[in-house]
């Protein structure tokens, strides 16, 4: 490539391309709907964007409808996992939405929510003496991917907590639920069987979690790759330079494809589409080899 290639402007469309693939809308514990996050969307500049709300596919549909052609939709969905004794959140992407055996699975992790759920309100009236009215609990029944986020958003609405994260570490976090998550394996294999890519998401630990230190994350990434993971969120919204550098070292090293998101929830965390590192620089699509591997550069 000459000095001139290197400026050219197809060379310099591409490296100013922004992606952001780990975004919840209200089908899960996003605030937006759909609606909103679409505008927000285009007000960001994003060119490549997936819906990944947990444990949930139904809001892609909808949703690929409200993009302008310009942007580049991915299907995506978040797992809430345990693989192996290892608590882990999948991401998968680029499956057929209308999946059965994808729909199927989904469709038992909501009673497993539902479980859970129930549990959580026993736990607030036993323990803390909250009861939820009948109105509180009938939104929460409609939701469709219902989490803990939705719980303490009621209790900061009540002014028992400034906001969610400080309701859940007072109110909620206590409560034994058991296991509720999907087996991660049966997860994997159904994204690989629904069509898609399964990819281990915030691999060294997600939003208030402790970061795994490379000895504690690498005999993890053995165990979820000998399950079939095809990737790893390398680039994301809590991690430094080096967390991402080491990321990025093990994917190449082992033949994983790379993503990246905000994992952005509107109002329910403090932070903004296509933020990919805590210093927010930006971070070309093109580092992100999914996109690459899916032919949207």
């Amino acid at each position: 490539m000459t000095f001139m290639d290197f400026f050219s402007p197809l060379s310099y469309t591409i490296s100013m391309l922004r992606a952001d693939l780990h975004i919840h809308s209200s089908y899960s514990d996003g605030s937006d709907n759909l609606d909103e996050l679409a505008v927000k969307i285009k007000k960001a500049g994003l060119d490549i964007i997936a819906l990944t709300d947990h444990d949930t596919t139904d809001g892609v549909l909808e949703f690929e409808k409200l993009l302008p052609s310009n942007i580049k939709f991915i299907y995506g969905t978040e797992l809430t996992c345990v693989t192996r004794g290892i608590k882990c959140h999948i991401l998968g992407y680029n499956f057929n939405p209308k999946s059965e055996i994808l729909h199927n699975l989904i469709e038992k992790g909501k009673i497993l929510r539902r479980q859970k759920l129930e549990t959580r309100i026993n736990y607030l009236k036993d323990v803390w003496n909250i009861e939820l009215t009948k109105e509180e609990k009938d939104w929460l029944y409609s939701r469709r991917s219902v989490v803990k986020t939705h719980l303490a958003n009621i209790l900061v609405n009540r002014g028992l907590a400034n906001n969610n994260v400080g309701a859940m570490k007072k109110y909620i976090d206590g409560c034994k639920t058991g296991n509720t998550r999907f087996d991660g394996e049966e997860a994997i294999s159904v994204i690989l069987k629904s069509g898609g890519f399964p990819l281990w998401a915030h691999p060294l630990g997600g939003e208030g979690e402790v970061h795994l230190s490379s000895e504690e994350f690498l005999p993890k990434l053995k165990t979820l790759i000998d399950c079939g993971i095809k990737g790893l969120e390398c680039y994301y919204s809590r991690y430094s330079k080096n967390e991402i550098e080491f990321l990025v070292k093990c994917a190449n090293e082992n033949n994983l494809l790379i993503t990246g998101g905000s994992d952005y929830h509107g109002t329910n965390k403090d932070i903004p589409l296509g933020k990919q590192n805590i210093d927010n620089t930006p971070v070309e699509a093109e580092k992100l080899t999914l996109i690459k591997y899916l032919n949207l550069l």
